[in-house]
């Protein structure tokens, strides 16, 4: 008997019309790119803030910078400068020491439309009416394309005034760092028409304890400020090593004393000071850090000898102004990107921005948002007129405070906007991702929470009035709202006695900043916001999540004013 043959399957009767069987299904309910769009022209907190802080000469200038922001090629560079890393090589193929860090041309046209726009200089070159404030609402819009090559930036402008304190260096070295074109070549700054300046602060055994810094230097002459030195040790942190000159912290006789070190001597000899490694970094991929040994490194003191940290410190004050900036720009996209998300996404029959729940959490994170910028832009009028002394010592408070609180306030806020993507969020070729890794960046770098707790205790202590210009800042809403003025007749009873200020610094900062940003939008903010800030953090203590705010307020307005429309 034969075995039984297997029969072919009977065709299947498919109707003569039907759709091709790789079609499985239609993409729908899911948002456009958030791209193309103007991040000047839409946000409203930014156009205010510009406006009442000096800055409304530049609106046309910020308008346009604004569209090249949000251009999809623009926004492309970013994720392209993050998704190559850069690379370092020692050598070159002949064996010569180069210490050159390779970066993906997407970071050098960053790099260059920042230098161009005039990101690092424009404050110190064209000072005058709301200089500060202009360059603060460029440098908003621009750390949201790409935040991580922002960093030399921000050490190339916060340079300037440090290297100020030695006239006939500034002679050599400020005409180049104040010019606004791009230079990335590896050859002595002699050769260049525009220069960056890094800096090399942190060694191993420190921290942010500088005082305790083991790098020496030895005067080659006389020494003294101005003079040549050849530096001898480590650092444990070189932000930037391609930039063309550093500010760095070394022993002498005297102390802990300011230098500037360039990358090239004079000579057109490599001067040297040694790359180690790249930092493999959570964050910040797309800009290079690094572990360095100096070995015998020429270097000009600046400012007096044995004063280094008080020389530097100039510099400082400028950087953790643009962390300021640079964690509100996180917070601006990221609510940007939760607000476009669900105004097109429904869910359960309904668009997700007019679900009850949804809305608690967008508002509640609009209003950190809104908070952080207004905040960031009062300190930026503050620095364009340090000539007047409410402003200066305004300024001298209001940094560390405002350094800490919304650098810190970053991370769970990058965490909540990307919740509410969903699984879209999570997935690498969506910028939330990016953000989230960026977060934590700003509040550790430039002195971490309780470095500026510490600094905010030792402005109290040497100038005690500016804790009276920070509450006269802060009093001028007084009779706007009475839950901010119960808060901020607490906090200066509670500043009655400092006497044990340092355990209890965290909690006194804390509301330092939320009784100044309350103030800010009282008297600038749209009522809704206002209302919602004041009930949720001066008053209400329903959650310490997002998405807690108490019944009864404007949502919805508060998202829409939040939300960039892009159909």
């Amino acid at each position: 008997m034969n075995a039984r043959q297997p029969q072919p399957e009977a065709p299947l009767n498919h109707p003569v019309d039907a759709p091709d069987l790789a079609i499985t299904h239609e993409v729908t309910n899911q948002p456009p790119a958030l791209e193309n769009y103007n991040l000047f022209s839409q946000d409203t907190a930014l156009q205010e803030a510009v406006a009442r802080e000096g800055a409304a000469h530049a609106v046309a200038d910020l308008d346009r910078f604004g569209a090249w922001t949000g251009a999809a090629n623009t926004i492309e560079l970013g994720f392209q400068a993050n998704a190559n890393k850069p690379a370092f090589d020692t050598h070159d193929r002949f064996g010569h020491r180069i210490d050159q860090v390779n970066f993906h041309p997407a970071y050098h046209q960053l790099m260059a439309k920042a230098m161009e726009e005039g990101l690092h200089s424009s404050p110190w070159a064209q000072p005058g009416t709301g200089a500060h404030a202009t360059r603060a609402a460029k440098y908003y819009m621009h750390s949201q394309v790409e935040a991580a090559h922002c960093c030399p930036i921000t050490m190339t402008f916060a340079a300037v005034p440090s290297i100020r304190k030695q006239p006939e260096l500034a002679a050599l070295w400020e005409q180049k760092i104040l010019a606004n074109q791009y230079d990335p070549s590896n050859r002595p700054d002699t050769e260049k028409q525009s220069v960056t300046i890094g800096m090399a602060m942190t060694e191993k055994q420190g921290g942010s304890d500088v005082r305790a810094n083991s790098t020496r230097a030895y005067p080659i002459g006389a020494g003294g400020p101005g003079q040549s030195y050849e530096l001898v040790g480590h650092k444990w942190f070189v932000s930037a090593p391609m930039c063309d000159a550093f500010l760095v912290l070394a022993q002498t006789g005297s102390g802990l004393s300011c230098f500037l070190m360039p990358r090239w001597r004079p000579d057109g000899s490599k001067n040297p000071w040694q790359v180690q490694r790249l930092k493999n970094k959570m964050g910040n991929v797309a800009n290079a850090s690094s572990e360095a040994e100096l070995r015998g490194a020429l270097a000009w003191m600046v400012g007096e000898e044995g004063r280094g940290v008080p020389t530097i410190i100039e510099m400082v004050a400028m950087t953790r102004f643009d962390c300021m900036i640079g964690s509100s720009a996180g917070m601006r996209q990221a609510i940007a990107q939760a607000t476009h998300h669900c105004r097109h996404r429904s869910a359960f029959g309904q668009q997700l921005n007019r679900q009850p729940l949804m809305q608690n959490v967008l508002a509640d994170l609009a209003l950190e948002s809104e908070a952080a910028l207004t905040y960031t832009m009062r300190v930026a009028r503050a620095l364009d007129n340090q000539h007047l002394e409410h402003e200066r010592l305004l300024a001298r408070l209001a940094t560390p405070v405002g350094k800490y609180w919304i650098c810190k306030r970053t991370p769970n806020h990058a965490y909540e906007a990307m919740e509410c993507l969903g699984g879209n969020g999570v997935m690498e070729d969506c910028i939330m991702p990016r953000l989230l890794r960026e977060s934590p960046v700003n509040a550790i770098w430039e002195g971490s929470g309780n470095v500026q707790c510490l600094d905010t205790l030792r402005a109290l202590q040497k100038e005690p009035d500016t804790l009276d210009a920070f509450f006269r800042e802060a009093g001028l809403a007084r009779g706007a709202d009475r839950r901010f003025d119960r808060f901020l007749a607490q906090l200066q009873n509670d500043f009655a006695d400092i006497s044990d200020f340092e355990y209890r610094a965290r909690n006194l900062v804390d509301r330092l900043a939320l009784a100044m940003q309350a103030s800010l939008l009282l008297r600038h903010s749209d009522p809704a916001s206002a209302d919602a800030f004041c009930a949720s953090r001066l008053e209400y203590t329903g959650g310490l999540n997002y998405g807690n705010l108490p019944s009864g307020l404007n949502t919805a307005g508060i998202i829409d004013r939040a939300t960039p429309v892009v159909d």
